[in-house]
C-alpha cells in the first residue's frame, strides 16, 4: 500500500481553485438564483425544460475548470483527482445546474482509453467541449458488456440510456458491442443519426435523456474488448465526484436548516433548543463528516493508490448515499409547514441528493460489491 500524501495531497494549488470556485458561486449562484432559474415555474404538467446559464458555463471554460483533469500533454491542467472533487463539492452546495460533472466523468474515461483519438478529445474538453458518459444500457447497467448498442462499419445502433446532462454536451462517449466485445466511440451531439429523448427526472437541476441512434457515425475511442475496461479503471474517480456532489449538497442542507432552527421560534424557544431537533441535526454533520473524509481518501487513493482505489471510492458512495436521504429528509422535517412547498429552497438540494444517490448504484449496490471485493472469495 502506498504511503499517502499529507491532507490527501490537497495543497496550496487545490486551496485556490476551491477558494476561487467558492467566490464564483457566492457572486453569481445564489440559492435565490438558482431557484428562480430552474424552478419558476410550478405546474406539475409544465414542458421538460433543459435550464442553464450558458454564459456562467463560459466563464467556468474560461477559468479552466474543464481542463482541471485533463493531462498537460493533451492541453490540460493536469492536476490530481481532489482538486474535481473540491469543485465537485462546491457545485453541490450551490445546487448548480451545469455539464461540468459529466465532462469529469467522460474525461476520467477518456485517460483510461490511452489513444490518440482519445488524447484529442480530452484537448478539446480543455477548451470548454461539454461531454457526457452514454454507457448505460435500459437496466441501468454499465458494467461488462451491458450495452444495448452496437457497431458495425463505424455506424452506431441501438439506445443508450441515463445519459447525464444530455441537452448540455456537445458530445458524447458511447459504449457500443461488436462481436460481443466492447468499444468506445465519440460522437457528436448533433450528428445525424443521434436523437435526443428527453427524460422527466426530479432534479432540476440536471437533464438526463436516452439517446438513440442509426446509423450514427463514430469515432473510436478504445477498440472492441477494451472499452469496458477502461469504463471499468476510471469508475472510482466518477465515484468520488457524485459522492462530492453530494457532500457538497449535504452542507447545504445541514447549515440552512440549522439557521432555520436557530431563527424559527416555537413555544417560546427557538427549535434548536429542543433535543429532538438539536441531537439529528449533530448526526448529520456526522455523517457528512464521515462522506467526506471518505471521498477525498479515495479521490487520494485514485492518484497515489490504485489498488485501493475501488475499495475506498465504494465505501465513499455508499456513506455519501446514505447521507444524501438522511440530511434531506431531515432537512424537509425539521423546516416543518414549509419544509415540502415550492418556495422552499430545500427541495432543489432534496432532488438532487436523491438523484445522485442512486447514479451509478446506491449505498446497498456498493455495499454488496464491497462485501464480494472483501469476503465473497472466501465465503
Amino acid at each position: 500500500m502506498a504511503e499517502q500524501p499529507k491532507n490527501f495531497g490537497f495543497g496550496e494549488d487545490e486551496t485556490m481553485l476551491r477558494d476561487s470556485a467558492q467566490k464564483f458561486f457566492l457572486d453569481n449562484c445564489s440559492a435565490d438564483k438558482i431557484h428562480g432559474l430552474v424552478a419558476h415555474d410550478h405546474n406539475v404538467h409544465r414542458s421538460n425544460e433543459c435550464l442553464w446559464d450558458k454564459t456562467l458555463w463560459q466563464q467556468i471554460v474560461e477559468l479552466g475548470w474543464t481542463a482541471v483533469c485533463v493531462p498537460e500533454a493533451a492541453g490540460g491542467v493536469g492536476m490530481p483527482l481532489v482538486a474535481a472533487v473540491a469543485l465537485a463539492e462546491e457545485i453541490g452546495k450551490a445546487a448548480f445546474p451545469s455539464p461540468l460533472l459529466s465532462t469529469y466523468s467522460a474525461t476520467f474515461v477518456l485517460n483510461a482509453c490511452q489513444s490518440d483519438e482519445a488524447t484529442k478529445a480530452l484537448g478539446e474538453i480543455a477548451g470548454g467541449k461539454a461531454t457526457s458518459l452514454a454507457v448505460t444500457n435500459q437496466q441501468g447497467s454499465w458494467e461488462t458488456t451491458d450495452t444495448d448498442v452496437s457497431i458495425d462499419d463505424g455506424k452506431l445502433n441501438g439506445v443508450t440510456y441515463f445519459v447525464q446532462d444530455a441537452r448540455k454536451a456537445d458530445q458524447f462517449v458511447v459504449s457500443a458491442k461488436h462481436d460481443g466485445e466492447v468499444g468506445l466511440y465519440l460522437i457528436d451531439s448533433n450528428a445525424d443519426g443521434v436523437e435526443i429523448i428527453p427524460d422527466n427526472i426530479i432534479d432540476l437541476t440536471r437533464d438526463q435523456a436516452h439517446i438513440r441512434f442509426k446509423n450514427a457515425h463514430a469515432i473510436e475511442l478504445a477498440a472492441p474488448g477494451a472499452g469496458d475496461k477502461a469504463i471499468n479503471e476510471a469508475m472510482p474517480a466518477i465515484l468520488c465526484i457524485v459522492s462530492a456532489d453530494m457532500v457538497g449538497a449535504g452542507e447545504w442542507l445541514l447549515q440552512t436548516t440549522v439557521e432555520y432552527a436557530k431563527t424559527r421560534v416555537q413555544f417560546d424557544r427557538p427549535l434548536g433548543f429542543f433535543q429532538a431537533v438539536k441531537h439529528p441535526l449533530v448526526n448529520v454533520m456526522l455523517d457528512i463528516d464521515r462522506a467526506k473524509s471518505l471521498t477525498y481518501n479515495a479521490a487520494c487513493a485514485v492518484d497515489t493508490d490504485a489498488e485501493n482505489a475501488e475499495k475506498f471510492a465504494r465505501m465513499a458512495k455508499s456513506q455519501a448515499g446514505d447521507m444524501a436521504v438522511f440530511s434531506s429528509s431531515r432537512a424537509v422535517q425539521f423546516h416543518g409547514g414549509i419544509g415540502f412547498t415550492w418556495e422552499c429552497y430545500v427541495h432543489l438540494f432534496f432532488k438532487r441528493q436523491m438523484h445522485n444517490q442512486v447514479l451509478y448504484g446506491d449505498a446497498k449496490y456498493h455495499r454488496a460489491k464491497l462485501a464480494d471485493m472483501l469476503i465473497g472469495v472466501a465465503a
